[in-house]
């Protein structure tokens, strides 16, 4: 698999990754370049409002305004995902690198460091992740031949839809095929 095609795109756990961090997760990818891949989890919401750790923010964020447990490194540290229009970047967002397919065109990052006021009105849509997930160079490419992820197409409603604990499956059964009937799969396999 090309590494270059994954930016904008999801992967989604197979149910054989058991690893607590991503099982059945859904990444989207921020960056993906020669010397690594970094993506965000969408489907672990987190109980803590975003307004309790960025006050200024709150008010911008996606239903549900949370944080989320963006993955497993830089716990401390947050990035935001946010969507404006391409054509009239405000300051303090910039468009993904390797632009995504039409429905992300206007998928980028949020400085959070950026003035609210000035920002905040801008976004359609807002979502803060507590840390990431990474993978080194051709780790990523291993785990996917692996059969570890599935790649598929990211939607908006992907990133900053509500009900994000259902994504897994959402994501899986629109794929068709083999995949949808996995988005069956029990959570515990031993209690079919």
């Amino acid at each position: 698999m090309n590494q270059s095609t994954l930016t904008g795109r999801l992967l989604v756990a197979a149910p054989l990754l058991q690893e607590d961090s991503f099982r059945r997760s859904v990444v989207f990818v921020v960056d993906d370049a020669d010397d690594g891949t970094l993506g965000v989890v969408l489907n672990r919401p987190l109980e803590l409002p975003v307004d309790e750790v960025m006050t200024d923010w709150g008010a911008y964020a996606s239903a549900p305004a949370v944080m989320f447990s963006g993955g497993p490194v830089g716990t401390d540290s947050g990035i935001a995902l946010g969507t404006a229009a391409p054509d009239e970047a405000p300051p303090g967002w910039s468009p993904l690198e390797g632009a995504p397919g039409p429905d992300l065109a206007g998928v980028g990052l949020v400085d959070l460091d950026a003035p609210t006021e000035v920002l905040g009105a801008s976004l359609g849509g807002l979502r803060v992740f507590a840390g990431y997930a990474g993978w080194s160079a051709g780790q990523l490419t291993g785990e996917i031949e692996e059969g570890a992820w599935y790649v598929a197409d990211a939607f908006a409603d992907d990133l900053f839809g509500g009900a994000p604990e259902g994504l897994w499956s959402r994501v899986l059964r629109r794929q068709g095929g083999e995949l949808a009937l996995l988005s069956t799969y029990p959570d515990d396999p031993a209690m079919n």
